[in-house]
């Protein structure tokens, strides 16, 4: 075979490696944004979840596009006319670079969404998006991975996947729109002193935490996307695979001190190790490690995932109880302080072997980085303050309080999440399908009564399928909240106590003409009790009249 012949092969070959593996992690990062919806869902309030899903698909859908368009594509206005786009767009396949690069600007825009949670418009997140995807972001890679514009003293600043670039950045963008838009209605008290106000699902949340666990992998792991080169002899040779392994031990060893670092301090904060705050803590470690998973030791892994996780409940309280910033989904120490926190501990964990390739000192390295986090995190905030400024001038930031109460997912969207158990003729807990008339067994006086009772949610698929059984299946039920003799219990989020004096409970209204109350009451009853306080009451009413829609009919005919 000619050694030409062979050569090109080599190269062909080296070249569809290397473009699978980058549409691969890219592909890979891209499902990260199932990971943010699910978290992001999950420590929301109910009434909001829709918002939060809406905001994450227009993220990547609007974000993406003005990528193209503006930011970093087909000559494009910021980084093709002010920086160089850091990839040749010459060929059909050279998209792939832009493709990878999109993923990771995408995933610093939907950081923000966490943070503006509950309160912000839809049209004004969006616009954020918008200038993020077209200015903000690729000036922030135009200076650094495009442009290597942020040195000291013949030391780049060094960010291998994104620690500072697009988390820090994230988190930091995150926390001045916070900021900017102010908190939640009744987040704060008069006094100054926060309410808690927990997220709805803790199981959205943790699912959402591993989904980006996942994607992690494509992010650290993926960035190193050159897997085989080819020599000046024409040989096959590992590429930025010759460190792979590195990468991808720090970056799991990082995650898990993360989880244990934040469980530890929540621990000694409050005696519990909070849920949320470990699955938070698990996601720090992993942007901690962001920035330097290529440098590190073994051991800078576990020193930087730890921290990365310890500082989380402490950044996230002196934020909620001292900046007074409601940062919903804790975007900031998530994101912000924990991708600032790994970018400047490179020369302290940084290997020998990557020590050797610098020509400064690992002092010249920590001023390098310094810049680059000083520069990054100034034109971030000057910018994020500067578009949601605009945006509150003109009043269009933040949705209306009714509109807030009412939730942005009725307010904003017109849909509701979660509609009121189930639908008519059917029957998923327990109650009976078919369709039982009185038929006779016994007056109420000749007159018509209502039954209701409060009770607990959970008993209610047994009480549906009692009344069933006694021949009275017509009832309405009506989620409520109240107080009686159950006693207050409290609950924790992130670490916080909160008092829990109105309880959860289902009204359910039974009206009832040939069968005799009593029945209703004990069928009721004896479906409900569990034998503790708060099992709830039952209170039979007179009911004055009654008409059937359809027919006409009324008085006991109408029942």
């Amino acid at each position: 075979m000619e050694p030409t012949l062979l050569q090109s092969d080599v190269a062909v070959l080296a070249e569809g490696i290397n473009l699978m593996w980058v549409l691969m992690v890219s592909f890979l990062i891209f499902f990260m944004h199932a990971g943010f919806a699910m978290l992001e869902a999950g420590q929301v309030r109910s009434k909001n979840v829709a918002n939060q899903l809406t905001k994450n698909l227009l993220t990547w859908s609007v974000g993406v596009t003005v990528f193209f368009l503006i930011g970093v594509g087909a000559d494009s206005f910021v980084a093709g006319g002010g920086f160089a786009p850091g990839f040749d767009v010459g060929g059909v396949n050279d998209w792939v670079g832009w493709l990878f690069g999109a993923v990771f600007a995408m995933t610093a825009a939907t950081i923000v969404s966490g943070a503006v949670a509950g309160r912000a418009k839809l049209r004004a997140y969006v616009a954020y998006t918008f200038l993020l995807a077209a200015v903000i972001y690729p000036v922030v890679t135009g200076l650094t991975w495009s442009g290597g514009l942020l040195s000291y003293n013949g030391v780049v600043f060094d960010d291998f996947a994104g620690g500072m670039i697009v988390h820090g950045m994230g988190g930091i963008a995150g926390l001045t729109a916070a900021w900017m838009l102010g908190p939640r209605l009744e987040r704060y008290n008069d006094d100054g002193s926060a309410n808690v106000i927990p997220g709805h699902s803790l199981t959205f949340a943790v699912l959402g935490t591993l989904i980006l666990a996942f994607g992690w992998y494509g992010f650290n792991v993926g960035t190193a996307a050159t897997v085989f080169t080819v020599t000046e002899s024409g040989e096959l040779a590992l590429g930025a695979f010759a460190t792979v392994g590195r990468v991808a031990m720090t970056t799991t060893i990082a995650m898990a001190c993360g989880a244990m670092g934040a469980g530890l301090v929540a621990w000694l904060k409050t005696g519990k190790v909070d849920t949320l705050y470990v699955a938070n803590g698990l996601l720090a470690g992993l942007v901690g490690i962001t920035a330097i998973p290529h440098a590190s030791t073994w051991w800078g892994a576990f020193l930087v995932g730890g921290l990365a996780g310890a500082q989380l409940p402490l950044v996230f309280g002196f934020v909620e109880n001292y900046l007074k910033i409601d940062d919903v989904c804790a975007v900031f120490p998530v994101h912000g302080s924990a991708g600032v926190l790994g970018t400047l501990l490179l020369p302290i964990v940084a290997s020998p072997e990557y020590m050797s390739g610098i020509s400064g000192t690992r002092v010249d390295v920590f001023v390098a980085q310094v810049v680059g986090v000083v520069v990054i995190a100034g034109w971030t905030i000057v910018a994020t303050a500067a578009v949601w400024g605009v945006l509150k001038a003109i009043d269009q930031a933040r949705v209306t309080p009714e509109h807030e109460r009412d939730g942005l997912d009725v307010s904003e969207h017109g849909v509701d999440t979660y509609p009121e158990f189930g639908k008519p003729d059917v029957a998923t807990d327990g109650g009976s399908s078919e369709v039982v008339r009185a038929d006779g067994s016994g007056p109420n006086a000749d007159e018509i009564k209502m039954v209701t009772a409060i009770v607990r949610p959970d008993r209610l698929g047994e009480i549906k399928q009692s009344l069933a059984e006694a021949g009275a299946p017509s009832l309405t039920v009506t989620n409520v909240s109240g107080r009686g003799s159950q006693p207050a219990k409290t609950g924790q989020w992130r670490g916080e106590e909160y008092t829990v004096d109105l309880h959860q409970k289902v009204k359910i209204e039974c009206v009832v003409a040939d069968i005799p109350a009593e029945t209703v009451v004990a069928a009721i009853r004896e479906a409900a009790e569990t034998g503790e306080p708060g099992d709830g009451k039952i209170f039979v009413l007179p009911v004055e009249a009654a008409t059937q829609v359809r027919t006409g009919k009324t008085g006991t005919d109408a029942v």
